[in-house]
């Protein structure tokens, strides 16, 4: 299995090339990147292939998305992205009732077009707020996935948790769409409290080995993506991350 590595969790860990260097010694094949780390695209591809690892997935802004495809695909092609992830959508830019968040969902279909079209895939990453239930009753998370029925989902399985959700009941509803996963743990009571209450894969309270047996057999996910919001060791997190999901 290919196991990947979001580079948004090592960013308070610089420089780029001590991360890559450590990722690769440690067994990661793959790396997923973020704005972060496109400032000079081919120089970092150059640290990429020098330590082994390859760059299939991206986050995306929607307004790169929307407003410069062109400069997104000149991204993606010098890092070899192939899967382009949309990540977030700020507090201040989403709406408060349905028909706001299927409007949203039709704009990330508009979005799909054009990549698809250009030769790529892509797909929606979740956080917390698309779980959280509006006025009516209906869920942020299922108006986008409607809206957008060619769409893929980049699920991140912790931000359901902690969005007051079951991953098991989307995974079986929207298994098929689910084109990579960000594995990610949340620290058991009393633990994690200077990393955001999150903690190293396989030692937090997310049944991981669980979790796989059901992805694997249930949804789409090619590539499975290791991921920490605010870790204080990088080492130790890419570590005990791997060590545990090599297990499972």
């Amino acid at each position: 299995m290919n196991w990947s590595f979001q580079l948004y969790s090592a960013r308070n860990f610089q420089p780029w090339e001590g991360v890559l260097e450590t990722l690769g010694k440690l067994g990661y094949t793959q790396v997923e990147g973020f704005g972060g780390v496109y400032d000079d695209p081919k120089a970092f591809r150059a640290e990429l292939d020098k330590n082994g690892l390859a760059m299939p997935t991206g986050h995306f802004s929607i307004d790169a998305l929307e407003n410069d495809f062109d400069g997104v695909r000149k991204i993606a092609d010098a890092l070899g992205i192939t899967l382009l992830i949309c990540p977030f959508l700020m507090p201040d830019q989403r709406p408060s009732d349905a028909a706001g968040w299927r409007g949203f969902g039709e704009r990330l279909a508009k979005v799909s077009d054009t990549a698809k079209k250009a030769g790529y895939g892509f797909a929606w990453h979740n956080h917390d707020f698309e779980f959280k239930k509006l006025a009516d009753g209906s869920v942020p998370q299922d108006l986008i996935l409607t809206a957008a029925p060619d769409i893929g989902w980049e699920m991140d399985v912790a931000w359901v948790v902690r969005g007051g959700d079951d991953p098991l009941a989307w995974i079986d509803k929207h298994g098929k769409r689910i084109s990579a996963v960000h594995v990610k743990d949340m620290a058991k009571p009393g633990e994690g409290l200077d990393e955001d209450g999150w903690s190293d894969v396989g030692h937090g309270t997310i049944d991981w080995a669980g979790l796989f047996k059901v992805l694997r057999a249930k949804s789409a996910a090619q590539y499975y993506v290791m991921e920490q919001d605010n870790p204080n060791d990088i080492e130790r997190f890419a570590r005990r991350s791997l060590a545990a999901v090599k297990t499972y």
